[in-house]
C-alpha cells in the first residue's frame, strides 16, 4: 500500500530545494514530483509495515505448524 503521506512530504521537501527563482513555477514542480515519486512507488509494489509485520507473524505461525506435523509424521513412521 502507498504511503501519500511520504510522497507528499517528499515533493514538499523537493518544492522547498528549488531555488528562489524556480518559485513561480513551484506548484507545477510539486504536482510533477508528486506524479513522478507516485508512478516510480506503485512500481515498486511496495507494502505497509503493518502488513509486513503481519505476514511474517503468520509465516512464523505456519512454520511452528509445519514442524509440529513433521513431529508428528515422524512420530507415527517410527511407532
Amino acid at each position: 500500500m502507498l504511503d501519500l503521506r511520504m510522497i507528499d512530504e517528499l515533493t514538499r521537501k523537493l518544492g522547498e530545494s528549488l531555488p528562489p527563482g524556480v518559485n513561480q513555477t513551484k506548484e507545477e514542480l510539486e504536482r510533477r514530483f508528486r506524479s513522478v515519486l507516485t508512478g516510480a512507488f506503485e512500481r515498486m509494489n511496495l507494502v505497509s509495515r503493518e502488513e509486513f509485520d503481519a505476514r511474517c507473524k503468520m509465516l512464523e505461525e505456519t512454520r511452528a505448524k509445519l514442524q509440529a506435523l513433521e513431529e508428528q509424521l515422524e512420530q507415527m513412521q517410527s511407532g
